[in-house]
C-alpha cells in the first residue's frame, strides 16, 4: 500500500492504543465500553514529537494585496486620555492601533460570506476547521512552463495514482511556488498584485475536490483562485457554501502526504476575511520544521530590543 497519510495514521492508532485504560488526572477512566482516546497522551506520544511549519505570511502594512483596497497602516496606539502613545518607559507597556483597508490581507482564510451573504461570515465557521489531514498538490514543473497555469482535475488523478485518495473532510493546498515573489517591498508588491498571470485552481478541479472528494477547503499561493474575467472558481466556491485558503506560504517545505493542518484565525464578528494561521504539524522524519523543546517556554531572550521605527511604520528590532 502506498506510503500516505502517515502522521494522520499515527494520530488514529494512538487514539485507539489509549482508548481503554486511560486516566485524566484524578478522574478515573470509564468503563472499557464507554472508554475514550487519552488524547495528552497522544500528544506526548504523537503530536509532541511532529515537525512544525509556518505556511503563514507576516501581515505588515505593505503585503501584496488587491489594488481595489489598497495597503494598511500600523501605529503606536494612543492613550485617548493624553493623546500620546504608550511606552514601555512611561507606561510599562506599549501597544499597536491597526488600520486594516480590508480583511482580505495576507494569508486568509474566506468564508463563503465574502461572496454570498446566506452563508457564514468568519466569525460563523465551526470549531471543527480547527485540525484536519492535509496534502499538497505541487503544480510547479506546469507553471514553470506556463505561468498561469490551472490545476485541473487529471492533475488531482494523477496525485492520488501516486498517493492514494484524497480523504474526505481534509485540506488540499496547492503548491505553485508563487509564493516566493512574495514582498513587502510597496512598489514591487503593486506591481506582484497587478500582473494577471499567476498560477490558480480550475473549476472542474475545484467542483471534483469537493462533489467528488468531499474536502474541507483547498488553499493556494496567490490572492485569487484563478484568473478568469469574472473569478469563476472563487464565485462557484463561495455561492456553494464553501471556504478556500489564499496566500499561502511555505508549501516547498511540506510532504506532499503524511501532514495535519492546524488552522486559525480572528474571530472578527460578521468578517468576510480572515488574517489566518495555518501550520502544518509534520512527522518527526521531515527536512523542514520546528520541534516542541524547553526552549518553547519561557521564550528567548533578544539582544535587540523591539522599538519602533517611524520610517517603516511598524516595530524592528
Amino acid at each position: 500500500m502506498r506510503r500516505a497519510f502517515v502522521l494522520a495514521a499515527a494520530v488514529a492508532l494512538a487514539s485507539a492504543a489509549y482508548a481503554v485504560g486511560a486516566t485524566h488526572g484524578n478522574r478515573p477512566a470509564k468503563a472499557a465500553g464507554q472508554a475514550q482516546p487519552d488524547l495528552w497522551q497522544l500528544y506526548t506520544d504523537v503530536l509532541k514529537k511532529a515537525r512544525y511549519i509556518d505556511l503563514t505570511h507576516t501581515v505588515h502594512p505593505t503585503s501584496v494585496v488587491w489594488k481595489g483596497f489598497g495597503f494598511s497602516k500600523f501605529e503606536p496606539a494612543i492613550d485617548p486620555e493624553t493623546g500620546q502613545p504608550y511606552t514601555y518607559a512611561k507606561a510599562g507597556f506599549e501597544a499597536t492601533r491597526y488600520t486594516f483597508a480590508t480583511d482580505q490581507l495576507g494569508t486568509q482564510l474566506d468564508p463563503p460570506a465574502h461572496w454570498a451573504p446566506e452563508y457564514p461570515a468568519i466569525d460563523e465557521l465551526p470549531a471543527t476547521y480547527a485540525i484536519r489531514p492535509l496534502l499538497v498538490i505541487s503544480i510547479v514543473p506546469q507553471v514553470k512552463k506556463k505561468a498561469d497555469y490551472k490545476l485541473t482535475v487529471a492533475d488531482v488523478k494523477a496525485w492520488e495514482k501516486d498517493h492514494g485518495r484524497i480523504p474526505a473532510g481534509s485540506v488540499v493546498m496547492v503548491r505553485s511556488d508563487w509564493s516566493k515573489k512574495w514582498t513587502d517591498d510597496p512598489q514591487k508588491a503593486k506591481a506582484l498584485a497587478a500582473d494577471p498571470k499567476f498560477p490558480g485552481v480550475s473549476l472542474p478541479a475545484l467542483k471534483f475536490l469537493h462533489l467528488r472528494r468531499h474536502i474541507l477547503f483547498h488553499g493556494h499561493e496567490p490572492l485569487d483562485t484563478d484568473n478568469s474575467p469574472d473569478l469563476a472558481g472563487e464565485s462557484w466556491l463561495m455561492h456553494h457554501g464553501y471556504t478556500q485558503a489564499e496566500g499561502v506560504d511555505n508549501l516547498d517545505d511540506v510532504p506532499q502526504t503524511g501532514c495535519l493542518l492546524s488552522i486559525g484565525y480572528p474571530k472578527f464578528k460578521g468578517g468576510l476575511g480572515g488574517y489566518a494561521r495555518y501550520v502544518a504539524i509534520c512527522p518527526p522524519d521531515s527536512p523542514h520544521g520546528a520541534k516542541t523543546s524547553s526552549k518553547d517556554a519561557p521564550l528567548r531572550r533578544f539582544s535587540k530590543k523591539l522599538h519602533w521605527d517611524t520610517a517603516k511604520g511598524f516595530r524592528v528590532r
